[in-house]
């Protein structure tokens, strides 16, 4: 049987919020439609551009940035690197200069509100979140490249399934739960050791870990910006930031100075229930609410549910015994492997199946993450994942104003709770007795996606879209 080679770098990709599939998604294929013409040789004899946006693109792209991501992205930002805090000057230079620097060389003529159409109720059969770029050369010819933006950032250009990649031979090929634990009982090893085995096929073990650890960094980065930036999302909404007041509160105006200092200051407050539990909700608010404003996060696996792993993850390390890097690096290995393994089996993707696809997803990565790292089994870890999807088991995807706040950025707050309680319950637990097992619960969600409507597909055509009441301000 085939198999699907997935980095745990492919689910864990460092970019800018609000969302994988709407912002970071149609960011990355852009720069591949760059990336395309200028392999054709034709770049700079472009004359104009127009970008068609389907389905769910169409629905909810303006509340999700797709417009500003695919004007940078044409403009050869990258996602990683970009300054976050010079978005908006350059989207305005664009919008009131009608030019666009292609790759930042070739300038053409083009006006976003005329050049980017938004096909509301066309919808491309392969996935809803297909984009085209249309092209009108200098001599009068055209060009075409339609792309579709799957979930949790991957790209797939149309007639190229899986993104055109190579696929590396690895010492334990994986599609399922139980293709994981197959390696694991045979040889012994845990589940962060068979996945640090087939990392091995794309890089060296060296590498693997600073690349780990990088993540981690920009993940706690993002908790420190997000627990110390007061103030009102962008969009129209006018949600306030709490992780700012929730920090300063639970701090209760110590002195500290960085992250470190920060973490020793919060250690000190105790291991009282109530505490730890606010602290995780900082820690979760503190991501989505940066995500909200188009800062940089990793997607875990997507923008949506970016708070929920690295709110586990510092959760693991001020309150139980994970701050070392070899913990940490574990952790994310294992974490990864799962998420990887609800992508091969089921969906990632909102406008597939629903916040199930992100927020549970999530959740059951953090769950699994944890209970390795707390000295749980192959077969208790592989139950924590399967515990907090089983849970998350028909979460619909219905963002107010088309925007990644509410009911998003609470949601990541209960997926991270979720994801401590599946592991403690599996770490007291024994998978014998277990009715369920991980594979049926991504078959059974996946079944869920395939039955849900589609206006709980991140098309806010229905749930808490359409029911409350709020009219944007600034959309």
């Amino acid at each position: 049987m085939s198999h699907e080679a997935i980095s745990i770098f492919d689910m864990f990709k460092i970019g800018v919020g609000p969302s994988s599939s709407h912002t970071l998604g149609p960011w990355k294929a852009a720069l591949r439609f760059l990336q395309s013409l200028e392999d054709k040789n034709i770049l700079q004899e472009v004359e104009g551009i127009e970008i068609l946006l389907y389905g769910s693109l169409a629905k909810t792209g303006r509340g999700h940035g797709t417009d500003v991501a695919i004007q940078l992205g044409l403009s050869g930002e990258d996602p990683v690197t970009s300054d976050v805090t010079k978005i908006d000057a350059k989207i305005q230079a664009i919008r009131s200069n009608r030019l666009l620097v292609l790759s930042g060389i070739h300038e053409i003529g083009f006006d976003p509100t005329e050049d980017i159409e938004f096909l509301f109720t066309e919808s491309l059969p392969f996935h809803p979140n297909g984009l085209t770029f249309l092209v009108k050369l200098l001599n009068g010819e055209t060009l075409a490249e339609t792309y579709y933006s799957i979930g949790g950032g991957f790209v797939i250009k149309e007639g190229e399934p899986g993104g055109g990649k190579m696929q590396p031979i690895l010492p334990f090929p994986i599609n399922t739960a139980n293709d994981l634990l197959h390696w694991c009982m045979k040889t012994g090893l845990a589940i962060s050791e068979v996945v640090m085995e087939n990392e091995l096929a794309w890089r060296m073990e060296k590498e693997v870990r600073e690349q780990v650890l990088n993540i981690w960094r920009v993940m706690k980065e993002c908790i420190y910006r997000g627990c110390h930036t007061e103030g009102t999302l962008p969009g129209g909404l006018n949600v306030k930031r709490r992780g700012y007041q929730l920090n300063k509160r639970l701090i209760n105006h110590a002195a500290y100075h960085g992250y470190d200092d920060w973490i020793a200051t919060i250690r000190k407050g105790g291991h009282d229930f109530k505490y730890i539990l606010d602290w995780l909700s900082c820690f979760a608010l503190a991501v989505n609410e940066e995500n909200a404003s188009f800062g940089r996060v990793v997607t875990a696996p997507t923008n949506g549910a970016a708070g929920v792993i690295p709110a586990v993850l510092q959760y693991f390390i001020c309150f139980c015994d994970g701050d070392t890097d070899e913990k940490i690096v574990q952790f994310l290995l294992t974490a990864g492997e799962t998420g990887s393994i609800f992508k091969k089996g089921a969906t990632i993707s909102a406008a597939m199946g629903g916040c199930q696809a992100e927020i549970g997803v999530s959740s059951a990565m953090a769950a699994a993450a944890l209970t390795e790292c707390m000295g749980g089994t192959q077969r208790q870890t592989l139950m924590a994942a399967e515990i907090a999807m089983e849970h998350h088991l028909g979460l619909t995807c219905d963002p107010i104003g088309g925007l990644v706040q509410i009911p998003c950025i609470e949601r990541n707050t209960m997926g991270a709770i979720k994801a401590i309680t599946a592991s403690q319950l599996a770490l007291q637990s024994s998978p014998d007795f277990a009715k369920v097992s991980l594979d049926g619960v991504i078959k059974t969600m996946w079944e869920t996606a395939l039955d849900m409507n589609s206006k709980y597909k991140e098309t806010a055509d229905g749930g808490l879209a359409i029911n409350i009441p709020i009219s944007l301000s600034e959309c």
